[in-house]
């Protein structure tokens, strides 16, 4: 198999993952462990999981002018990213945080513009317009069939935890074309796990384990082992060979499987505002991934 396609398909793995994820890791939070809570628990056992395998593994030594780019990539990969996506999911539904990470790709052409100074074009600049709008409204008006949510707080949580994540794919791509995924992984989440310990370490110690259901254990198990350990490692792969706003296309197929198993599961429900602010959200993506040969001139 081509490095191309194991890539596209680490990235489609990936996109399966995190989209059954919305679901799972809801129906833990915040009744049977609150967020911060579980998420301490999921970045303690990536770490464990990680520098575990890497004793398998040949060393390689991390070079101290990196450390600090890694330690950038820990705070917005693992520590404000999972932070804010985990308090952001308890407070609302699985499909509008499904369909708000769909911006995704949006913000990382913003800020790879900003930062890498990539050529913007004005059909891109169209689609950012037409997909935050999309977001904006979602974010606004759309609502949870969970007693307790708080959907306009979580909506904007997970925006900010959609910005974070833009922020360490354009981060972290130059370590991997530099470090192999283990080294590299072991040392975001192990950065990540004293970043967290400060505001989850309370939340754990209020987790009655012996209240928790066995299918919950389960739900449990599938974000420590699949949406952290398996979820990291393809994504890097897929990063080694594809670029920032390629792999960040991925994540529109994220509402699709969030949606579906939502419904399935009966965890969500559809309704006119979700249905016109996916619609926008996909337009702008694919405005935004869509080639164009005119850019907009820079203002000197």
């Amino acid at each position: 198999m081509q490095a191309k396609t194991k890539a596209y398909l680490a990235a489609f793995l990936v996109a399966l993952i995190y989209g059954i994820n919305y679901t799972i890791a809801k129906e833990v939070m915040p009744t049977y462990i609150k967020p911060f809570g579980l998420i301490l628990l999921r970045v303690l056992g990536a770490t464990i999981l990680f520098w575990g395998l890497s004793f398998f593994m040949k060393k390689r030594k991390i070079e101290r002018s990196d450390f600090l780019r890694i330690f950038l990539a820990a705070i917005f990969g693992v520590y404000i990213n999972m932070l804010a996506f985990f308090k952001g999911l308890s407070l609302t539904s699985p499909i509008n945080a499904s369909v708000i990470m769909v911006n995704t790709p949006i913000i990382v052409l913003v800020l790879s513009t900003i930062i890498l100074k990539e050529k913007i074009t004005l059909i891109k600049v169209s689609g950012i317009f037409i997909g935050l709008s999309g977001a904006i409204l979602l974010i606004v008006y759309g609502k949870s069939i969970t007693p307790g949510d708080h959907p306009l707080y979580g909506n904007i949580l997970v925006f900010i935890n959609a910005i974070c994540y833009g922020l360490y794919l354009i981060i972290v791509k130059k370590l991997t074309q530099k470090y192999d995924v283990i080294t590299l992984v072991k040392w975001l989440y192990l950065f990540g796990l004293i970043l967290v310990i400060p505001f989850g370490w309370s939340e754990v110690q209020e987790i009655q384990w012996h209240n928790i259901p066995s299918n919950i254990y389960l739900n449990i198990a599938f974000v420590l082992v699949f949406t952290t350990f398996f979820a990291y490692l393809l994504n890097i792969i897929a990063l080694k060979n594809l670029k920032p706003t390629t792999l960040s296309a991925f994540i529109y197929l994220q509402p699709l499987i969030a949606t579906v198993y939502a419904l399935l599961t009966n965890n969500d429900s559809l309704n006119t505002i979700k249905i016109v602010a996916a619609i926008l959200i996909f337009l702008g993506v694919y405005l935004v991934t869509k080639s164009n040969t005119k850019p907009i001139p820079s203002s000197n």
